[in-house]
Formats: C-alpha cells, sequence, structure tokens
C-alpha cells in the first residue's frame, strides 16, 4: 500500500479521502490521513480532512488542535473557520460558535452549511433578528444554481482556475446570469483583465439594475481602470441607497482622490474614522491625501496611528520612510526590526518594513545596514513578481521594425490636431516630478498626475489575447486608419477633461509612456513630448531603493532596472531618429545646475511665454502624488545627485551591469 501510495498524485490521493469522508468512513479516512499529512504537513486540504474527521469520531480537542495549526498556515481559507464554528456546536458553546462561523461568512458568503448553522444558534440564544438575516443567506444561496454556488465558494477561497472552469461550463449552457457573470468578472479582474471585466458587469447592470453587489463591482472595477468620473456616477446611485455605508464611502474617497480632489477625500477619510477610528487602512490613505497636499505634520500623524493601530503594518512605516526628510526614532526602528524579524509577518508587510528600515539606516549614515534592507527588500518584492525583461525587450525591437522614419512620413498630421497634452516620460526618479512642476507653475497649464489613458489604448490595441512571444501591438498600428487615430487621440481629449480645469494645456506624466511615442504622435501630432533623464548610476540606484505601490517591476534587481535603462536608451535613439524634433530632452543634472536656463528651454519647446513662477516652481501650491513630492515643495539643490556614492561598495554589479550606458545617456 505504502509503495502504491507514493506514486499516487496528491490530487488524487486527497479526492479518494474526500469520498471516504462524505461516505462516512471517518476512521478509516483518519487513518490514511496520517502518513498524508507526514508527507504533506502543511497541506491545507489534508488537515481540514483531518479536523472533521477527528470532529466526527468526537476528538472535538484534537480537531480544534488541527485547525489551529491550519489558521497558523491560512488564517483567511473559509472552511477552516467553518469547521471550527461546528466544533463550538457541538461543544454548545454558541457565542464561539456564532464567531467563528461569522469570520467563515465574511471571507466567503457562499456557505450554506454556514448560513444554516448560524440561523440555528442565533434561534437558539433568542437572536431572532439574526436568525432571520441568515435564514435569508441561506435561502438566497439556495436560489442560485449549485453550480454558481460553488464556483463562488471556491473563488472566494482563492481556488481561481476550478472557479473558473465551472462558471465558464455554466454561461455556456444557461446563457446571461446575472450572479454567473458578476463572478466572471471578479475573476477577471484578480486576472486583471478589466476591460471583460468591465464589460460583463454593464452587462449585469443592464439585465439587473438592482443588484447592489454587482454595482459596488462595477464601480470598483472603473476605479480599477481609472475612470473614475464614471465610477463616481455608479457610487451616487449606491449612496442614495445607503449612505453611510462604509465601503461606499470608501470607493468614493479612492475616486475623488483618482480626480485630483484630495480636499474632499481628506473629509471623506476623516468622516469614515469619526465610526471606525481603530482601522489601520484609513489611517494609511489619510496620511496620504495630506501628504499630497503637503500637509506633512498631519501625514506623520496619521501613519503613526496606522502603524499603532496594527503593529505589522509595513505600509505604514513604509509611508513615513517614504516622506523622505522623516527621521525615524531609536523605538521605531527597533519596533520595526522586531516585526520584520518575526515569524508570522506577511511577506507584504516584510517587504515594506525592509525598504523603510533600509531608509532609516541610510539616514544614520549606517549604509552597510542599509544596503542589507534594501537588498532583502527588493529580492523578497521580485520573488513576488513575474516580471520578464524580454517582454520589453521584444516591444522595443518591434517599435523599431514598425515605426520608421517612412511610416511616420506616410501619416503624417493623421490623428487630432489638439495641442493641449504636453507628455513628460522617461524612467522612474529621473526629475519627471520636478519638470512636472516646473510646468504646472506655468499660468497656461495644468498639472494632472500619471494618467492611464495611453495605456489602456495600447492594451485595448494589443487584444485580450496577450502573445508576448508575437503581440498584436504594436504592429497593429500599420492597419489602422486616419480615422481610427482620430478616433483614438480625441478619446484621449475628451478622457482626460475630467482632470482639467480651464488652462489651455495640461500635463501627463506618466513615465512608461516612452514606450509608445509613436502611438502618440499618431494620435496627437501636435502634442509636445519631454524626456526627463538622469544619470545612468543615480537613476538605477534611486529605483533599488524606491517601493512602488504598483507595477514598475523591473526595479526590484540590479540586472533588472540594467536591462531596462538599456532598452530606454536604444528606443529613444530610436525615437530620435525616427522622428527627429519631437522629443525634448532634459537632463536632470542640467536643471540642478541651471534651473532658469532649463525653464527657458522647455517653455521655448512649449511654445510657452517664459514666466517666474516656472523658476520659483517650490511656491506653486499644487497637489503632488509621486515619491517626490516634498522635493519639489523646496528649492532645488544637488544633495541627492550623488548618492549612490554612499553605496558604491556594493554597486559594482550595477556598474558593469549598464556597460555604455554610463557614457551614452548623455549622447
Amino acid at each position: 500500500m505504502n509503495t502504491q501510495t507514493a506514486v499516487v498524485p496528491l490530487e488524487q490521493r486527497i479526492a479518494a479521502l474526500r469520498r471516504e469522508v462524505a461516505q462516512g468512513r471517518h476512521g478509516e479516512a483518519l487513518a490514511r490521513l496520517g502518513p498524508a499529512l507526514a508527507e504533506y504537513p502543511q497541506n491545507r486540504d489534508l488537515l481540514l480532512l483531518a479536523a472533521i474527521c477527528q470532529r466526527h469520531l468526537g476528538r472535538i480537542d484534537a480537531a480544534l488542535a488541527t485547525l489551529d495549526t491550519l489558521a497558523q498556515l491560512q488564517p483567511g481559507f473559509s472552511l477552516l473557520h467553518e469547521e471550527r464554528g461546528l466544533c463550538h456546536v457541538v461543544r454548545k458553546d454558541a457565542p464561539a460558535a456564532i464567531g467563528a462561523l461569522l469570520q467563515a461568512v465574511n471571507i466567503n458568503p457562499a456557505l450554506p452549511m454556514s448560513w444554516r448553522m448560524l440561523e440555528g444558534v442565533y434561534r437558539l440564544t433568542g437572536d431572532t433578528d439574526n436568525a432571520a438575516r441568515a435564514a435569508g443567506q441561506r435561502e438566497a444561496l439556495a436560489a442560485l444554481p449549485p453550480p454558481v454556488v460553488t464556483a463562488t465558494s471556491l473563488f472566494s477561497d482563492g481556488d481561481i482556475g476550478p472557479a473558473e472552469q465551472i462558471v465558464r461550463a455554466f454561461l455556456l449552457q444557461h446563457g446571461d446570469h446575472p450572479e454567473a457573470m458578476r463572478l466572471l468578472a471578479k475573476i477577471g479582474m484578480v486576472h486583471n483583465v478589466m476591460d471583460d471585466a468591465e464589460t460583463l458587469l454593464a452587462g449585469v447592470m443592464a439585465i439587473a439594475p438592482d443588484h447592489v453587489p454587482a454595482r459596488y463591482d462595477y464601480a470598483s472595477c472603473l476605479v480599477s481602470r481609472h475612470k473614475y468620473a464614471q465610477a463616481r456616477e455608479q457610487l451616487a446611485i449606491l449612496l442614495a441607497i445607503d449612505p453611510r455605508h462604509p465601503d461606499y464611502r470608501s470607493l468614493e474617497a479612492t475616486a475623488v482622490v483618482g480626480l485630483g480632489d484630495h480636499m474632499r477625500a481628506i473629509e471623506l477619510y476623516r468622516d469614515l474614522l469619526a465610526d471606525a477610528p481603530g482601522s489601520p487602512d484609513l489611517h494609511l490613505w489619510l496620511g496620504h491625501a495630506l501628504k499630497t497636499i503637503g500637509e506633512l505634520p498631519e501625514a506623520i500623524e496619521s501613519y503613526r496611528a496606522s502603524a499603532l493601530a496594527r503593529p505589522d503594518f509595513g505600509d505604514a512605516y513604509w509611508s513615513l520612510a517614504n516622506l523622505k526628510r522623516y527621521r525615524f526614532e531609536d523605538a521605531e526602528i527597533a519596533r520595526m526590526q522586531a516585526e520584520e524579524a518575526g515569524d508570522r509577518i506577511m511577506p507584504t508587510d516584510r517587504i515594506h518594513l525592509c525598504f523603510a528600515l533600509g531608509k532609516a539606516f541610510e539616514d544614520r549614515g549606517e549604509f552597510a545596514e542599509s544596503w542589507r534592507y534594501y537588498e532583502q527588500g527588493n529580492a523578497l518584492q521580485r520573488a513576488e513578481s513575474r516580471y520578464d525583461p524580454a517582454v520589453f525587450e521584444t516591444n522595443t525591437r518591434l517599435q523599431k521594425a514598425v515605426c520608421t522614419p517612412a511610416f511616420f512620413a506616410a501619416r503624417e498630421n493623421w490623428g487630432v490636431p489638439d495641442r493641449d497634452p504636453i507628455f513628460v516620460v522617461g524612467l522612474p526618479r529621473s526629475g519627471s516630478t520636478l519638470l512636472e512642476q516646473i510646468l504646472a507653475s506655468h499660468s497656461q497649464v495644468e498639472g494632472t498626475h500619471e494618467l492611464a489613458d495611453i495605456q489602456r489604448v495600447v492594451h485595448e490595441l494589443q487584444g485580450r489575447e496577450h502573445d508576448f512571444i508575437n503581440p498584436r501591438y504594436p504592429g497593429v498600428l500599420a492597419g489602422l486608419t486616419p480615422t481610427d487615430f482620430a478616433a483614438m487621440g480625441q478619446r484621449y481629449i475628451d478622457d482626460t477633461r475630467a482632470f482639467r480645469t480651464d488652462r489651455p494645456f495640461f500635463i501627463d506624466k506618466m513615465p512608461n509612456n516612452f514606450r509608445h511615442i509613436g502611438l502618440i504622435k499618431l494620435m496627437l501630432p501636435n502634442a509636445r513630448i519631454i524626456d526627463a533623464r538622469r544619470d545612468p548610476m543615480s537613476c538605477c540606484f534611486s529605483n533599488l531603493k524606491q517601493l512602488y505601490a504598483n507595477g514598475q517591476e523591473f526595479a526590484y534587481g540590479v540586472e533588472d532596472i540594467a536591462r531596462y535603462y538599456r532598452t530606454y536608451l536604444d528606443l529613444m535613439e530610436h525615437w530620435d531618429a525616427a522622428m527627429p524634433g519631437t522629443v525634448l530632452r532634459v537632463q536632470h543634472e542640467d536643471v540642478v545646475d541651471d534651473i532658469e536656463g532649463s525653464v527657458r528651454r522647455i517653455l521655448d519647446f512649449c511654445d510657452l511665454p517664459f514666466e517666474q513662477a516656472c523658476v520659483d516652481f517650490h511656491a506653486t501650491k499644487r497637489s503632488v502624488r509621486t515619491p517626490s513630492s516634498e522635493q519639489v515643495r523646496q528649492p532645488i539643490f544637488r544633495d541627492g545627485l550623488d548618492q549612490w556614492r554612499n553605496y558604491e561598495p556594493w554597486l559594482g554589479p550595477l556598474h558593469a551591469a549598464l556597460g555604455d550606458a554610463l557614457d551614452r545617456y548623455r549622447t
């Protein structure tokens, strides 16, 4: 038997054990589970099956101990909480049973057993109102097709693949079904297929306009797609139904942040905190909004409150570190080190703490210890990433092949003639926020933020089948007509209007748009494009010590950031050759050395008259959302230009990996 068991795949062994449990053969199943758990002691399904068998055999203490082990490994697994609730039911411990079962359904609302047991326990304790609510949830699940309930339960517990298979098969067989469509949309959001998710949820709204949870998902999807104005339309409907719903109000705050109305966001976050003063997330988000408008003392207070509410909340400490001028106290550093070294800390919290500790020790001049934490944080973040540098390199090779001088000559003045946008592109940490602040200090220029609209156009051109070896984009550009580019350009102008006031020009500061300058030229031939460039050692090191909220996955390894910088140079050289004069290159070091001369050069390129306010950019009051928000509120300084030299003993591999980029970046 042991020899035979050893060659049977684990999935088959678990399936056989589930059949034994379903047939009530709990003793036999538990005997087989012993050897399986010895081989796979951390397997979620084996531990749950063992607890179920122990409960049925009357071994409640053993079952709860098994569930405690499972809870340490996967605390968000709903079925462990359901099973814990069932154990407490056997013990006739109503409060403990209710607590565990509520935890189960809060994670996974598609648990008929949990709702049924909650209904019964509530009735036994005389709580008829909650019993009726639990009964309503049970009846709602009973009204749904069983495959949809099963798929929803799997999805809630993170089993995305099986859930998707079940719900797709159901929709193919039965056609449109609001709850199935909603679930498939949520799966799409997990996979970051946001356009499909939006389409599905819009379909649910057409079929079932009173489906409140689906409308909330729809608003969430629109926020994720940076369609903040449309999201607020959906949220207005939800807030009319329940004005005090915390999720609706929180998502409303996210939407208004996206639209740049940070004062309104601060009002919303403070109102939410009045109802939930112990929420670490709300304190964090309030801190972000306060930082954006330059209210640093209050931002620090909010970040500290966030860390106090959850001592292992890495993002709270990293947010303090990311204030740049904040200095950690000894007690804070000791607390961060203790939390980072803990064996139960979540990976994302450990990553944030590593970067925060790197900054803390950098500020103290302890560069060896600082580098140790930066290096560890980067390694952990890189391990969580699926970044493949070949994807960007393939795109660059294809851009060169498609977007030739002859290609642009044949399409001259296609698109829309609007001159409104000024694109600031380049690598992150290259001085682009400084250029944005200079331009936004001009009376005719609106400072927005890093707009996602060009990225959205690229995503649509790429199509839903992402073939990274032979992608549709940029090759698809060759088959598009003048009307196509005009439509894309006009949509860009229309969609970005929500971020603007009455100023005639505005800035789009999405750094990665340098990859799509050819597309921008075809959509908006009169747009101005400025390439913010910085010395490669300074730029790459600055990226290596920066933890980004999302994206920029090339920034978490020496080889990755060096390859990205070199490929960026290759592509920018191509744009210069294919479209001479289209891009103004602005070297960060030159701006630092000669601010007025650089300002005059930038304004001349944009056909804007000189204004002294652009030289005195630090006096401009506006919201700044990037990590450089504090620096651009101060007069220009040279302190940050050569910070990498403090880490020179450890940056030899970066220097070697950059190769000729160390000289070529100035060409």
